[in-house]
């Protein structure tokens, strides 16, 4: 693990449209120096409509990102010394509202979620990072429950490898399922696991992903209903068990609320849970033995819309994405609870969405 102290870039994409109400300027790049607390604008990428999501390459050389509400990908040289990126090229994800992405352990393929056409897009990746044309659309099916109206179909929200990068598993929030595929990286072509699909309660939406360092649990964050499902995964066969379900909100809140994203601290002791609406981050202490997770508390972000929210490099901090309050705060975590503490505002940006790091430096030696 680096060295708390250890200064790193921090890539930042934002909504930009104003279909999305959104205030951000595009794709920025700060260096983050721990000790002082401090992030330095490094790079702003205008004229990028909604760059959202990102992703870097298995070497760090790389960043590639989706344009939500759009159907394209565009991809990015990295300075390792400046951090700035420099365009490389753009392609189509063949479908629409592209909302996340993975690279394979190859480094030679993407794998893209369109959450709105219901498929995973594949494009491959040349060794200088130019992105390819599609080489594979997979259409996720299944049947819609009775009482869906907000999500009348499919809509797959994330793509994620397990941690030793055999499955990539997929939670859809129109058919309460999450999906486990695998990726042919002889051909760039994707395959879905039969029978290791982890069924939600109806209505759940379920969103992202977390795997257990372990790789023996994971962990899905359920839109929705604003729950998280603990699952058992069986790292041989894909299959996702679900074994509890439990509430990402305290039993006092009764508004209307809704779940984001989902992280498990690098030692796998505790998960986070971000809600919209409860402005909050909920943490959960994990039981080693059998993965079931106890709520340990929940804390404010101090802003509106935590649609986002990461790890330092370090894991000491905690940074939210507050999108609709335009900023990223940043919360001290305790090694030995769990429970966060504010730090106040790291930087002040536009409708932020998602946040990478890179360690200042990263891939120097390679040409």
């Amino acid at each position: 693990m680096p060295q708390s102290d250890t200064p790193y870039f921090a890539y930042v994409g934002s909504r930009t449209t104003r279909e999305r109400n959104a205030r951000g300027d595009g794709l920025s790049v700060y260096r983050v120096d721990p000790a002082a607390a401090t992030w330095t604008p490094v790079q702003v990428l205008r004229d990028l409509i909604n760059p959202s999501f990102l992703c870097f390459d298995r070497q760090r050389r790389f960043l590639y990102v989706v344009h939500g509400d759009r159907s394209e990908i565009s991809a990015f040289r990295i300075d390792p010394r400046s951090g700035e990126l420099t365009f490389l090229n753009q392609e189509s994800t063949g479908g629409k509202n592209p909302v996340h992405l993975c690279v394979d352990p190859t480094n030679r393929f993407v794998v893209v979620v369109n959450h709105i056409t219901s498929s995973l897009a594949v494009l491959p990746i040349s060794e200088d990072g130019f992105l390819g044309k599609l080489c594979d659309l997979v259409t996720v099916t299944g049947k819609i429950g009775p009482h869906r109206v907000e999500q009348p179909f499919p809509k797959p929200h994330q793509a994620q490898f397990d941690q030793t990068d055999r499955f990539i598993a997929v939670p859809d929030k129109g058919l309460d399922r999450t999906f486990v595929f695998r990726l042919d990286a002889a051909t760039g072509t994707l395959a879905a696991v039969e029978g290791a699909v982890a069924e939600a309660r109806e209505g759940a939406g379920p969103r992202h992903i977390a795997f257990h360092p372990s790789n023996r649990y994971a962990y899905i964050v359920n839109e929705l209903d604003s729950t998280v499902t603990v699952c058992r995964f069986d790292a041989g066969t894909g299959s996702l068990t679900p074994i509890q379900v439990l509430s990402a909100l305290p039993d006092s809140f009764v508004g209307n609320s809704r779940a984001a994203e989902i992280a498990v601290s690098a030692g796998g002791r505790f998960v986070y849970a971000s809600n919209r609406g409860h402005e909050s981050i909920a943490a959960f202490a994990v039981d080693e033995t059998t993965g079931r997770l106890t709520p340990a508390g929940w804390q404010s972000t101090g802003g509106r819309t935590p649609r986002f929210f990461v790890p330092s490099p370090a894991d000491d901090v905690l940074f939210v994405a507050n999108e609709d309050s335009d900023e990223i705060v940043g919360f001290r975590v305790d090694p030995r609870t769990g429970a966060l503490a504010s730090s106040g505002t790291v930087a002040h940006t536009g409708s932020p969405v998602c946040i990478l790091f890179n360690p200042v430096g990263n891939g120097q030696s390679r040409t």
